[in-house]
């Protein structure tokens, strides 16, 4: 029998949390060193998937199978391929980066905060590998358990506000999958995503109203316009790396739900869901851009940023063919790069100065020249500069677009030069302009922030650079849905 790695992934961080129950509350060093060896260990133990995925095969990798409750046809089956292989390998990633960004930002009840992260990373690859629709919902929830408390209790002010909100907006949209999932499990006798889609042929328009269903759920997690304003709240009063799990991986199940979940049980209602789902992407990119021009809170710009490059995805995965889905999964994990480290950029300065405003810095580059060397970069990632991924996972989705629609494409393409507006803005007001003495005793990065932010602007620069080590691997998923669909069948990359 082969390693069980993806079960492996799933159980590792739970041995981490068992093993802090037994750690002494004041022991907080130890604490941090086993959630930190856990997630490490996990992302250690995810590299294989990478290295020994099969680019050019089609169907799942790496699966497990076994019985969960058999007498009901309901399995413990697992699997990934192009669309869940990064982002897997991503949660691990910034799982570690999560808990490491912790290190001196959490000072109180360390042991129950990093026993939540450990929980949260259980649940998030739990929902990448699931290939049963009622394993996948179990991991599904999980997640939503640890985050909640980790805003409620760890948060800003209106932390209580931020955490009801989340629950309520996602619980609602989770509660109609679930009743399709019983629809589709009562059509077909098993909850096996595979049996599924190689044995159940449902009527058209029973096929809208499911998508409907999980659509609802998928784009309350992304989050869409107009179901977003959970999210800034979120943000805002989340602390630091509940932050970057948020923008890193917890807004890509709801893309990841559309492509392994609705797309493929339910083709034949994608063309008539996809026009509003693109109007919605594009608002979604204008409104997010224009919101956060407002900002004066550089995480509530962040926040919003992030309504737009969502829309962006949105708009790849439902206008542009096979390319634009191929370019939406890598720029999945793009987004959760870069915005990712914007979000822990700002905590690193939220850190020493317990302030975001704007107005309450400038100027610091003379100070922080570090730390304003990788915000810029951090910035750059985001708006897309050529030579860095966010430019690869934009252009295709735009140029897949273009060949579909090209109005889509032309306002997603006003969407990026408001992107260039407010970041830059944001990275005028930050670091540069007259020098604000209260800044005077910032400190700079120290090795263990240089560290996390080395390790994100890498990536920047190989997806940038070298994007076909990553659409080699996509592009044989996207091809398979795209023939669910029947159309364009352009693929993304140089090569292809």
């Amino acid at each position: 029998m082969d390693f069980p790695i993806l079960t492996t992934l799933i159980i590792v961080p739970v041995i981490g949390a068992v093993l802090l129950v037994f750690v002494p509350r004041q022991n907080k060093e130890l604490v941090k060193w086993i959630a930190f060896i856990a997630t490490l260990l996990n992302l250690v133990i995810s590299l294989p998937l990478y290295f020994g995925f099969e680019a050019n095969a089609t169907g799942y990798q790496f699966e497990e199978f076994t019985g969960w409750i058999p007498s009901l046809n309901v399995y413990y089956h697992l699997g990934v391929d192009g669309l869940s292989l990064f982002l897997v390998i991503l949660t691990t990633f910034l799982s570690a980066v999560a808990v490491l960004s912790s290190w001196t930002a959490i000072t109180e009840q360390v042991k129950e905060y990093m026993a939540l992260m450990l929980l949260l990373e259980t649940a998030m690859i739990g929902v990448f590998v699931s290939l049963d629709l009622f394993l996948f919902y179990v991991f599904w929830e999980a997640s939503l358990i640890p985050m909640a408390l980790l805003i409620g209790r760890w948060g800003g002010e209106r932390r209580i506000y931020a955490a009801v909100k989340f629950i309520l907006y996602t619980m609602a949209g989770s509660a109609l999958m679930l009743v399709a999932a019983l629809v589709l499990y009562a059509w077909g006798g098993t909850s096996d995503l595979p049996i599924l889609l190689d044995s159940l042929t449902l009527p058209a328009n029973l096929q809208v109203w499911l998508f409907f269903a999980f659509a609802l759920a998928f784009a309350v997690k992304v989050p869409l316009f107009p179901l977003h304003t959970w999210l800034p709240a979120a943000h805002v009063e989340a602390p630091t790396a509940g932050s970057i799990i948020l923008a890193g991986v917890l807004l890509k199940m709801g893309i990841y739900g559309f492509l392994r979940f609705a797309i493929p049980l339910f083709p034949a209602a994608v063309p008539v869901w996809s026009p509003l789902l693109v109007t919605l992407a594009v608002i979604g990119i204008l409104y997010g851009a224009m919101v956060a021009l407002a900002q004066e809170d550089a995480k509530s710009l962040v926040a919003y940023s992030s309504v737009a490059h969502m829309g962006f995805i949105v708009l790849g995965i439902f206008s542009g063919g096979q390319q634009g889905m191929s370019g939406a999964v890598l720029q999945m994990i793009n987004h959760g790069l870069s915005t990712g480290m914007l979000f822990f950029m700002i905590g690193v300065l939220y850190e020493q100065r317990h302030t975001r405003l704007f107005k309450d810095y400038g100027g610091i580059w003379i100070k922080v020249p570090v730390f304003g060397t990788f915000f810029l970069l951090a910035a750059l990632s985001s708006v897309g500069l050529p030579g860095m991924n966010g430019f690869v996972g934009e252009f295709v989705i735009l140029l897949g677009t273009f060949k579909v629609n090209w109005v889509a494409a032309a306002f997603g393409t006003f969407g990026i030069i408001l992107a260039a507006w407010y970041l830059l803005t944001a990275v005028r007001k930050l670091i540069f302009g007259p020098f604000n003495s209260a800044n005077a005793g910032l400190q700079d990065m120290n090795g263990r922030q240089i560290l996390i932010a080395v390790s994100l602007v890498i990536f920047f620069f190989v997806i940038g650079l070298f994007p076909n080590l990553f659409f080699d691997k996509i592009n044989p998923a996207t091809a398979e849905l795209v023939e669910q669909l029947n159309i364009s069948s352009l693929q993304a990359g140089t090569g292809n």
